[in-house]
């Protein structure tokens, strides 16, 4: 009875070692590629642009950019494509919180995107290329390619602008797919997985997807050079193994003043801020 006690439990150890082992190489990041973060490395990133959406510089506008490039700060912007496949900086798939219209960027043209304007500025929603003719090399870019789970044509599209533009940049995307794609066709092109609680998500999905994208389970496949997570969620066990074990390189997202800045300073590489100005000294340019 013993021996048979025994043999129970070296089964269920040897099970649980595995699993643990199985989750390890789950985590695993990219490791290679620690000297391309550095123009990204303890960086304020101001999110969709410096911006104020009750103002004449709503996120994701021209000013909002040309007011964080004006003033040294890297940026974070958001890109889709439109019904005739035109690259366009928004960051909601319906248009209804910035444009007042219950339509999504893939439905319109270019063209019929002109006619609606960014909450109540005069501002329209951009054209990438004009945003990356406006920025310029100024400072780095933080480029997050918003797909679904049809990735391939807005990753692509990205990447063929992207190759053109002589500035620094990075990609990240929520969608472990677009990051494979970029890995087996621009290895070069730093990667960030964005990731965050996605149980507390209303996005519609099964639970055991939650799970994988919420403790960074598809890193093996993936590979990202660094992790976007969302702050707030930054004591979720597979984000503290990912770090504590492999030394990844990290983003927080959206630090919305200086005492949640304060407050993960120690924990996050790179910041991703909105809705206050960070002191004088965090800032960056790139001559």
């Amino acid at each position: 009875m013993t021996g048979m006690i025994l043999t129970g439990i070296l089964i269920v150890a040897s099970i649980i070692i595995g699993l643990l082992g199985l989750s390890v190489y789950m985590l695993r990041p990219e490791t290679g590629k620690t000297r391309s973060f550095a123009a990204f490395d303890h960086t304020m990133i101001a999110h969709r642009g410096l911006f104020d959406n009750h103002s004449e510089a709503p996120e994701n506008s021209l000013a909002a950019f040309r007011k964080a490039a004006d003033q040294g700060f890297g940026m974070e912007l958001d890109v889709q494509l439109t019904k005739d496949g035109k690259l366009v900086v928004f960051h909601d798939f319906d248009m209804k919180r910035m444009c007042g219209v219950h339509k999504k960027i893939t439905e319109l043209t270019y063209a019929e995107l002109e006619q609606y304007s960014l909450k109540n500025s005069t501002e329209k929603i951009p054209l990438f290329s004009n945003v990356l003719e406006l920025v310029n090399g100024k400072v780095p870019l933080v480029v997050e390619i918003k797909v679904g789970f049809d990735y391939k044509a807005t990753t692509e599209a990205v990447a063929a602008m992207l190759s053109q533009y002589k500035g620094i940049y990075c990609m990240e995307c929520f969608n472990p797919l677009s990051l494979v794609w970029y890995r087996k066709h621009y290895p070069q092109v730093l990667r960030g997985q964005l990731s965050m609680d996605f149980f507390q998500s209303e996005d519609k999905m099964p639970q055991i997807v939650r799970f994988f994208l919420t403790n960074l389970l598809l890193n093996f496949w993936a590979k990202p050079d660094f992790i976007s997570y969302n702050h707030k969620d930054r004591k979720i066990r597979g984000f503290r193994m990912c770090c504590k074990l492999f030394g990844v390189k990290t983003a927080a997202w959206a630090i919305k003043s200086e005492a949640e800045l304060e407050s993960v300073r120690d924990v996050f590489d790179m910041f991703i801020f909105d809705s206050f100005l960070p002191k004088e000294g965090e800032k960056v340019s790139v001559s």
